[in-house]
């Protein structure tokens, strides 16, 4: 059997084509990039690093879904974000030189670039510009935290399942048919809001009978953006 050519997408590109932090790179350093970087390929439900592990690199995705969560005491997962095509994750442990502080599962097929610990720090040391960027992106992400401590603590599940579904839509947008770009189980949305399987269940059998969603197993379509903006206060 003709074994499948492997094509390993160049950084240049790829950064122009999603706004990621390389773009903010010399030439010589996309080079090195180039050079240093190796290009993997995950499935579903692979892990790309745990929690507590210590690791050499960070990653970029090029393609696919890739879900960061912390695992509570009880073996619950709770999801920070999904990462997607031009996002890097796991940079923080490698910045504080500090074991691993979440996990990174595959939701959907994905190919990545590992990038060696000793390339961030030397593009930090040596690019300004691009240190910069990367502590503007590492407070972005504090700022998103921060949200989503304050909605745990002060919003009903309700509000909190509108938000998400808010996000998502703003993350990954719609098809044609007004269905998510992102395909997740009922645990997996109640790993994001931070409550139990089954009041994600019960709360988006409700969200259809008020017509706001249609259901067509884990694919979610969006019928009525003003209604859950209402319900989330996310505007308010």
């Amino acid at each position: 059997m003709k074994q499948q050519e492997i094509h390993v997408p160049l950084c240049d590109s790829c950064s122009l084509e999603t706004g990621s932090i390389f773009k903010y790179l010399t030439p010589d350093e996309v080079d090195a990039l180039n050079f240093e970087k190796d290009f993997r390929h995950y499935k579903r439900g692979d892990i790309l690093y745990q929690e507590g592990n210590r690791i050499s690199g960070f990653f970029c995705i090029h393609r696919g879904i890739i879900k960061v969560f912390k695992t509570g005491f009880d073996g619950k997962e709770q999801i920070i974000r999904f990462a997607k095509k031009g996002d890097i994750i796991a940079y923080r442990s490698v910045l504080s030189n500090e074991l691993a502080c979440t996990s990174a599962k595959v939701i959907e097929d994905c190919q990545v670039c590992f990038i060696p610990s000793e390339i961030l720090i030397s593009f930090i040391k040596t690019n300004p510009s691009y240190a910069i960027e990367l502590l503007k992106l590492a407070c972005h992400e504090l700022g998103e935290a921060n949200s989503f401590i304050t909605d745990i603590a002060q919003k009903t599940v309700r509000e909190r399942l509108a938000e998400v579904l808010l996000f998502l839509v703003n993350d990954f947008g719609l098809d044609n048919d007004s269905y998510l770009n992102i395909s997740l189980t009922r645990e997996e949305l109640a790993n994001i809001v931070g409550t139990a399987t089954e009041s994600v269940i019960r709360l988006l059998s409700e969200f259809k009978s008020d017509k706001l969603v249609e259901l067509n197993g884990r694919k979610i379509k969006i019928l009525n953006t003003k209604g859950l903006e209402k319900i989330s206060n996310v505007f308010n």
